[in-house]
């Protein structure tokens, strides 16, 4: 290209890519077909004289993402860049005071959330420090109804878990709240059940089927990384070990195929139903960390989540991992009617 071809080209190309015009627009500007502009486009980008970049926010890996979307068939796949921690070898259980989610997957599911939420929808948040991180950083929700699908790990910290989040949520986008004011796990059906029937815990559950999009958290079946498992007894451990249980998620137990297992837990339990799970058209799962991987994959495979938040380090695992194909999630209704 000359001197006058490159003036030119350079020309358009500002024209198309920084302002905005169409070919149509160039062209009868410059006196020339729509078919030379589109021509001299593609010679500008052939030369090396426009470069296009496609760029995300460094802690973002926009590859992973799009390949853990495809893979697992879900509707949305955000991966964060991993802390050194998550990143390293699986090592020993992580303790309770010590989250075992990196806590910018919170920051990040809360601009998932705000992206997602439209006015009028019914926001379910389960129990889990993830979902706690991701309310604590919510700045803007529309105005929606905000209800907590899981009792607490402990009724005595309701104020720093999961009842705080889900009046943080309902403050954010003014409006209600229902949370539950109950123990994730009871120690039998029959409290359980006394207990679901209480005023504020039932209306609670009156919400579940109106519930548009959840917010979950995934905990492998390791001391430190489920709460379930923290709450059960060594002999009640052991019992779902033998079942194969892997993963757990909001009081529900998988085995490494995404099979639920351990029925009779539910049973006992402050939580929704899986089932209605199912039924939710947006059900996003945050969790992330090497240890955590394996857990991540065994749920995505029960098709009950549309939606992950995770990081490299467990990206990495679920995008190489072999074994059983994820079930469909996404035969279940879009969220924006399509």
């Amino acid at each position: 290209m000359g001197p006058a071809e490159l003036v030119q080209a350079a020309a358009m190309a500002r024209r198309f890519y920084l302002e905005g015009k169409s070919k149509i627009q160039i062209a009868e500007e410059f006196g020339v077909s729509r078919f030379k502009v589109a021509r001299v486009l593609e010679t500008a980008l052939e030369r090396d004289l426009v470069r296009i970049e496609i760029r995300v926010p460094a802690e973002l890996d926009a590859e992973r993402s799009d390949a853990l979307r495809s893979r697992y068939g879900l509707r949305h796949a955000v991966v964060v860049e991993s802390t050194a921690d998550a990143a390293g070898a699986p090592g020993p259980a992580v303790p309770m005071d010590d989250p075992s989610d990196p806590e910018n997957l919170g920051e990040v599911a809360a601009g998932l959330l705000e992206e997602l939420v439209t006015e009028g929808d019914v926001l379910g948040l389960a129990w889990g420090r993830s979902t706690i991180h991701m309310a604590a950083a919510l700045h803007r929700l529309p105005p929606c109804t905000v209800v907590q699908l899981t009792g607490v790990y402990d009724a005595g910290t309701a104020d720093r878990g999961s009842v705080e989040a889900v009046r943080r949520a309902a403050e954010v986008s003014g409006g209600e709240a229902h949370p539950i004011y109950a123990p994730m796990l009871l120690p039998d059906s029959a409290t359980a059940g006394t207990l679901r029937a209480q005023t504020g815990i039932a209306r609670a559950f009156e919400y579940f089927d109106k519930v548009t999009v959840a917010c979950v958290s995934i905990g492998s079946w390791a001391p430190g990384i489920s709460t379930v498992y923290d709450m059960l007894s060594d002999k009640e451990r052991e019992h779902y070990a033998s079942l194969g249980a892997a993963a757990e998620m909001s009081a529900h137990l998988f085995d490494t195929e995404g099979r639920r297992i351990g029925r009779d837990l539910g049973e006992r339990c402050i939580t929704v139903e899986a089932d209605r799970l199912r039924r939710i058209p947006e059900v996003i799962a945050i969790a992330g960390g090497r240890h955590k991987a394996a857990a991540i994959g065994a749920v995505l495979r029960s098709g009950l989540v549309t939606s992950l938040v995770t990081d490299t380090a467990a990206a990495d695992h679920l995008l190489t991992e072999t074994g059983p194909g994820p079930r469909p999630a996404l035969d279940r209704a879009d969220p924006d009617g399509s």
